[in-house]
C-alpha cells in the first residue's frame, strides 16, 4: 500500500512518480493532493500520466494492486483492509481530504506494508501521518525540500520522522520502487489514539478519554470557535476541538494569523468610517459657528487618524505571525 500526499507544487513530482510505476507491480496507490481532487486532479495529471489506471475513489470500492486511487472532492480518503472508505469527518488543517487522515488509516490497516510519500506543499500537513506510518512499522519517502516548489511540508516531515529516503523529483520513482520491493518489517505497536483518529475522519466520533489523550488549552478553534485541546500522542504537536477540527501547531498559528488580519481589516474600515464621520461633524460645527464643538470633533478625528495609522502598520508587518513569513495559504 503506497499512500501519497502533497499540496502546492506536487503535481509535477506526482506525475514523475506515476510515469515510472511498473505496469504489473504488487502495490496499490492512494493519492491526496489538497488543491485538486478526483476528476480535477486526473485532468491536471494529463491523459496518460503512467501505465496504471487512475480511479476516483468511491466508498466501499475494492482496492486492487496496480491501480491509482485519487481522493474524491470534500471527502477524506481512507482505507480499511481491502477497501476504500470516504469520510465525512471534520477538516484537518482546514483540508478535506486531508493527507494525515489517509496516512493514519493506511498505518492502522496495513502497518509495516505501507509506504508513505510526502511531496511539495505549504505549511505542515502530512508530518503527523508519516509519524503514524513509521510508528506502525511502515516506510517514509520525502521529496527533497531543496527540490520542492513549496518546501514547508517536506521540511516539517523530516523534522518529525526519520525518512527512509529523501530524494529530488528525478529520483522519486526509483526510490519508491526500492522501498516497495523491501520485505515488510515487523509491525510496530499501534499508537493508542490511532483508531480514534481514523474514526473521527470517517465521521464517527466515538467517546474519547480527553483526560488521558488530551488536555484543554486556552485556545479557540478557528473553524468553530470551540475550545481546543492539546493532543498527547505522537511527536507532532497537534490540537483538536470537541467538534473534531484538528490542527498542527504551525497550521493553527497560521489560521490565527489570518483571523487577526481579518479582524484588523474590519477594525480599519470601522475606524476610518468613524474618522470620516467625526470630520464631517467638525465641519458642520464650524459652519454653525460653534468653535468649541468643532475643536473637540477635530481632536477626536486626529485621534482616530492615529488609530488608522497604527492598524495599517500592524497589517503591513504581518499581525499574529510569530514564525517565518509564509508564502501563502495551504494549497
Amino acid at each position: 500500500m503506497v499512500v501519497i500526499g502533497g499540496s502546492a507544487g506536487a503535481v509535477a513530482p506526482l506525475r514523475a512518480i506515476l510515469a515510472g510505476l511498473p505496469p504489473d507491480g504488487p502495490a496499490a496507490y492512494l493519492v491526496v493532493l489538497h488543491m485538486a481532487s478526483g476528476g480535477r486532479l486526473a485532468a491536471r495529471l494529463g491523459a496518460n500520466p503512467g501505465p496504471l489506471p487512475l480511479v476516483t475513489a468511491e466508498d466501499g470500492l475494492a482496492i486492487r494492486p496496480g491501480h491509482v486511487y485519487l481522493a474524491a472532492a470534500d471527502r477524506h480518503l481512507l482505507v480499511e483492509t481491502g477497501r476504500v472508505r470516504l469520510g465525512r469527518g471534520p477538516r484537518e488543517n482546514t483540508s478535506r481530504p486531508a493527507i494525515d487522515a489517509l496516512f493514519r488509516s493506511a498505518a492502522l490497516a496495513y502497518g509495516p506494508r505501507v509506504v508513505g510519500v510526502l511531496l511539495s506543499g505549504l505549511l505542515h500537513d502530512g508530518a503527523a501521518g508519516l509519524d503514524a506510518i513509521k510508528a506502525c512499522g511502515g516506510l517514509a519517502l520525502v521529496q527533497d525540500p531543496d527540490d520542492a516548489e513549496a518546501p514547508d511540508m517536506p521540511r516539517s516531515a523530516l523534522a518529525a520522522v526519520a525518512a527512509d529516503a529523501c530524494v529530488p523529483t528525478g529520483g522519486l520513482g526509483d526510490a519508491l520502487a526500492g522501498l516497495v520491493a523491501r520485505p515488510a518489517g515487523a509491525s510496530g505497536p499501534v499508537p493508542d489514539d490511532l483508531a480514534l483518529e481514523v474514526a473521527i475522519a470517517a465521521g464517527r466520533f466515538p467517546a474519547a478519554e480527553p483526560g488521558r489523550r488530551a488536555e484543554p488549552a486556552p485556545i479557540t478553534c478557528p473553524d468553530c470557535g470551540g475550545v481546543l485541546s492539546q493532543l498527547r500522542e505522537g511527536r507532532v504537536l497537534r490540537f483538536r476541538c470537541q467538534v473534531g477540527h484538528a490542527y498542527t501547531a504551525e497550521a493553527l498559528a497560521d489560521a490565527q494569523g489570518d483571523a487577526v488580519e481579518n479582524a484588523l481589516r474590519i477594525a480599519l474600515r470601522v475606524v476610518q468610517e468613524r474618522a470620516d464621520l467625526v470630520g464631517r461633524m467638525a465641519a458642520e460645527a464650524h459652519r454653525r459657528g460653534n468653535a468649541l464643538m468643532a475643536g473637540m470633533y477635530e481632536e477626536r478625528a486626529r485621534e482616530y487618524g492615529g488609530h488608522v495609522r497604527t492598524i495599517r502598520r500592524a497589517l503591513r508587518d504581518g499581525p499574529g505571525r510569530d514564525g517565518p513569513d509564509e508564502a501563502g495559504p495551504a494549497g
